[in-house]
């Protein structure tokens, strides 16, 4: 099994900081806060997971798969305690593989993502699981279409960065890991994972876009009520894509926030 590819800022022997992306992106998404959390003398890895970006299908492309394989590529890099930054799924696959972890996570970032065993799929998500409705979505996701979903719910989303995220859909069996994450995403397997995130005793920020039609702020709220000390930064004018909407204003909440944490 192969290991993704993967961008990277800073001195490997500063504090290390593992961003993880969400669907439908890349490491692209985290240019900016790389460059900044680099900035602030913190070593920041951001991969393609399997099927995403530059990072070819490494099957099964499971929620479980992708766990492992953050921490394969935690090991190859000789990296020992990281701060967790996970978006959408990737924050669904990084706070699994934190709980997994736990004497390995010093900090986590947590945005418009969730991690509650009681949560639904919302609309989008729940043709991809259907079987026949999933495969007709992403078989006819042209890269016209595409461009205009994401201009529709990203303000900042740019050329590049559209061209980019099509690459999950290059091909048929990237279109087929899609189909495979999502039908793996049953909520109910983070019943074991109730307590956990709470019992790392990590400083934990939910930095979410104000107004996300897929994962509403609602949710950054919880993570406050259930993890002691939890922080809730808002950013005002951006939506599920908060990482391409303020592309500025998100790379220095990250490394304000995960400098003053990092253990020196």
């Amino acid at each position: 099994m192969g290991l993704p590819v993967f961008r990277s800022a800073g001195d490997p022997a500063d504090p290390a900081v593992l961003l993880v992306h969400g669907y439908p992106e890349s490491s692209h998404m985290w240019m900016p806060a790389l460059e900044a959390l680099a900035a602030r003398g913190l070593y920041a890895v951001a991969p393609d997971l399997a099927g995403f970006g530059d990072s070819p299908p490494d099957p099964p492309a499971t929620w479980e798969r992708h766990v492992e394989t953050l921490e394969e590529l935690r090991s190859h890099l000789g990296l020992d305690r990281v701060a967790l930054v996970g978006h959408d799924w990737g924050g669904l696959i990084g706070l699994r593989w934190a709980c997994d972890h736990p004497d390995a996570v010093w900090a986590i970032v947590a945005s418009n993502t969730g991690f509650f065993a009681d949560a639904r799929w919302h609309d989008m998500a729940k043709a991809m699981r259907t079987p026949g409705r999933g495969e007709e979505l992403v078989d006819g996701m042209t890269h016209e279409r595409f461009e205009r979903i994401m201009r529709d719910f990203s303000s900042g989303v740019d050329d590049r960065a559209i061209g980019e995220y099509f690459k999950a859909f290059a091909d048929e069996p990237r279109r087929r890991g899609q189909l495979e994450l999502y039908r793996s995403g049953d909520f109910e397997k983070l019943e074991a994972y109730e307590g956990r995130l709470a019992a790392l005793d990590a400083p934990f920020l939910a930095l979410w876009g104000e107004d996300d039609p897929f994962a509403p702020v609602g949710a950054a709220h919880r993570f406050e009520r259930e993890i002691p000390g939890a922080r809730v930064q808002v950013i005002a004018g951006t939506g599920h894509f908060v990482y391409d909407d303020a592309p500025e204003e998100t790379a220095e909440a990250l490394a304000a926030f995960l400098s003053e944490a990092a253990p020196r």
